[in-house]
């Protein structure tokens, strides 16, 4: 009743012509057809008892779920109106629909379902479905949407020649499917398909097209795949695939993304863009091509998403950015590219992640990247680059720089700026790592009081290490490592709200799929994070110059994951209450002037995965609970008073030590009361001699007749010595040897 009225009134209606006015009454009329249409079929959806073929099918569905299932509530066999069920559609008592999605089904799915012919729909994604996906499926020849994503569904797709052929949409991604690649050669309508995160292997089916990222497809992009010219997403990352790719790339003119990245494919890059007026996102990441870049890409009006980083690509950036006005990620890092900067870069002003790391880039940071102002993420590590004062005046108007990459440039003994720097309110992440720089810590970093992660890390730094650094609220990686600092290290660092606070640094999505790259050593080798949050809480402090206690308070720091003090002079005694650094997992103290005893309290860190105080001067006995089972003896060397016979009883050691010290004495006093007897007796004969004629006269005769009482006897028993070797051997050899043996004066 209600239904007509609705149609009536939208049928009632005057129109100003009789062509305008049919125009509006045929639209009424659809849209109320439309509202009957849903009217009655919600209605029918609820009242309307089930056919007794799929009850029966959905019961039997329902049985083959193990006792955990949670969502079929309300389904029973004594209820006849299973319309009304939660997940089913149905029309005219048919079910047409079945979506149980996120509802916490354990178990498998049963071979009934393909009794359920009239279906259209099934979605049984999000649950904790496992064992073999039935053979059956291909039969639901009205099925046109399936999705089984993100269960636990094994072995091969049940694809066959004559299977699924309305399927439009297919979502089998995250299980764990193997087998060769599926195919749909009966589905003449499929539009989508997603088989990411599964175990197919194998070459790729053209027939279908495709989603397949995170599998192990291997072998070439068959060519009869760029026979289809309405294709408008190809995806294909984490694969194993090889080749080039070829020229008829560019007869896939619909495309809108394109994912190629994490292969290993080979060659240039073809330059056949130009006719792929859509393409939004580009990915090529992650493989082996060489070349230069395409200069077709400036023709894509609406990309968003440039990656090519980490390959082989070579020749300066010759792209035009001014036709890019839309692009916001240009990741181009870890490949070959020289020249300069381009400066046309600029005028992306809603670029958001820059990343023209580790290639031969050189020059400047050009002066008007200070327009870039949506600009978040900037790597420029691992270049030529010079002028760091230039380049941090040029990029502290950029308000929402958080992550500033910039490590090894710099390399020609410029200086840290210390002035006229007071932008940077939004930074997060500041790496100045292995640039060669001299001077101090910079006191505009005081200021930025976002800063989560400090890398200063193989500079030439020099002076104190100022209290105020440790006060930065929201810092909880620090690495000033291989540098000159002096002093003590602030009393503030054992205070770090970051690292003190339950609630600890910010959680952050990941940075696109870039990866933060933190120089661990002056080659550049190191770790890589793809977001801030997944770094390390540390204190890298190693190879300075640093005096002065080991600060008890440090065990405040309950979320500090990483204590690095090695190659400096700290002293002192090691402190137990380091052992309050509950989630501590390397302590690094070597090569410092440590005294006393290991604390076996240290034994209380259950995380502690490095342990390293070599060549200290440490006492005792080495704890042997916890962790210290699994360190080896590397990391107490050098420590001469140190036990290392862990387990054992360290008492004859101990004595041994006290014995060797002891005796050390005794022969010092020894040796020096001998040197200073040697000494006076030497004066007084020398005095005597020097003012004491006769006596001077007595001492030279006696020395005379020493020696030549000395040559006598050496003579005479040289002569026996030789008439005995003599005698010894004419028994041992013919006289004929001996007379040769002879000197040619005795005959």
């Amino acid at each position: 009743m209600a239904g007509t009225k609705m149609m009536q009134q939208l049928l009632s209606g005057d129109s100003t012509s009789s062509e305008m006015g049919g125009y509006h009454r045929f639209l009424r009329f659809l849209i109320a057809f439309v509202l009957l249409h849903f009217h009655g079929a919600a209605g029918q959806s609820l009242n309307q008892t089930c056919d007794p073929a799929d009850l029966q099918a959905l019961i039997d569905f329902s049985n083959g779920l193990d006792s955990k299932a949670a969502g079929l509530v309300g389904w029973g066999p004594d209820d006849a109106s299973c319309c009304s069920w939660t997940g089913i559609a149905c029309e005219l008592g048919r079910v047409v629909g079945l979506d149980l999605s996120n509802k916490s089904l354990h178990g498998g799915i049963s071979s009934s379902i393909a009794s359920l012919d009239g279906l259209v729909t099934l979605n049984l994604s999000w649950n904790l479905l496992r064992g073999a996906a039935p053979a059956v499926l291909g039969r639901l020849s009205r099925l046109r949407v399936l999705d089984l994503s993100a269960n636990g569904i094994s072995g091969p797709f049940p694809a066959s020649d004559s299977g699924f052929p309305a399927i439009e949409v297919v979502n089998i991604s995250s299980n764990s499917f193997d087998g060769p690649h599926p195919a749909f050669p009966a589905a003449a309508n499929l539009t989508s398909l997603d088989i990411s995160g599964n175990n197919f292997s194998g070459g790729i089916n053209s027939s279908t097209l495709s989603c397949a990222d995170g599998n192990d497809l291997t072998g070439n992009i068959p060519g009869d795949l760029y026979t289809l010219p309405r294709l408008t997403r190809l995806s294909l990352h984490e694969n194993q695939l090889t080749g080039n790719l070829g020229n008829d790339l560019g007869n896939l003119s619909q495309l809108v993304r394109l994912d190629l990245s994490d292969n290993r494919f080979s060659g240039s890059i073809p330059d056949v863009f130009g006719g792929m007026r859509r393409l939004e996102s580009l990915k090529l990441a992650s493989n082996s091509f060489d070349g230069e870049l395409p200069a077709s890409l400036s023709s894509c009006g609406m990309l968003r998403v440039i990656s090519l980083r980490n390959n082989s690509l070579s020749g300066e950036i010759a792209i035009n950015f001014k036709l890019l006005q839309k692009l916001n990620t240009f990741d181009t890092g870890a490949n070959n590219l020289n020249g300069t900067i381009p400066s046309g870069i600029a005028v992306c002003t809603e670029l958001r992640t820059l990343n023209l790391g580790r290639n031969h880039l050189v020059g400047e940071i050009p002066e008007n990247f200070k327009d870039l102002r949506s600009l978040s993420y900037l790597s420029l590590t691992g270049n030529d680059f010079m002028n760091l004062s230039s380049a941090l005046h040029v990029l502290q108007h950029l308000p929402n720089l958080t992550i500033f990459v910039l490590s090894r440039n710099f390399r020609g003994g410029e200086t840290m700026p210390v002035g006229c720097i007071n932008g940077f309110k939004s930074m997060q992440m500041l790496v100045l790592a292995n640039c060669l720089l001299t001077g101090i810590i910079p006191p505009w970093l005081q200021s930025l009081e976002s800063l989560n992660v400090l890398d200063i890390s193989w500079n030439k730094l020099t002076g104190n290490i100022p209290p105020w650094l440790g006060k930065l609220n929201n810092l909880f990686y620090v690495d000033m490592s291989n540098n000159s600092f002096t002093g003590e290290l602030p009393m503030s660092f054992t205070q770090m709200r970051c690292l003190i606070s339950s609630n600890g640094s910010s959680e952050q999505s990941p940075t696109e799929d870039l990866a933060l790259f933190v120089s661990m050593n002056s080659s550049g080798q190191g770790l890589q994070y793809n977001q801030i949050s997944s770094l390390p809480p540390s204190l890298i402090l190693s190879n300075n110059l640093l005096v002065g206690p080991i600060w008890s308070s440090f065990g405040h720091l309950v979320k500090l994951h990483v204590l690095d003090l090695s190659w400096n002079n700290f002293s002192g005694e090691i402190p137990y209450e380091l052992s309050n650094m509950s989630s501590l997992e390397v302590l690094n103290l070597a090569h410092n002037s440590l005294n006393g005893t290991i604390p076996s309290s240290l034994m209380k860190l259950n995380f502690l995965s490095k342990f390293d105080v070599s060549y200290n001067n440490l006492t005792g006995h080495i704890p042997t609970g916890g962790q210290f089972s699994t360190f080896t003896d590397e990391d107490f060397e050098g420590n001469s008073a140190l036990c290392l016979l862990r387990g054992s009883s360290c008492s004859d050691k101990a004595l041994l030590v006290e014995v060797i010290h002891d005796t050390d004495t005794a022969m010092h006093i020894t040796y020096t009361i001998v040197e200073v007897g040697f000494v006076f007796g030497l004066l007084t004969v020398s005095t005597a001699l020097l003012f004491a004629k006769a006596w001077r006269a007595a001492y030279f005769l006696m020395i005379d007749r020493f020696f030549s009482t000395l040559y006598v006897l050496t003579m005479v028993n040289v002569n026996r010595l030789r008439r005995t070797w003599e005698n010894e051997l004419s028994v041992l050899v013919p006289q004929g040897i001996i007379l040769k043996l002879k000197s040619p004066r005795t005959g």
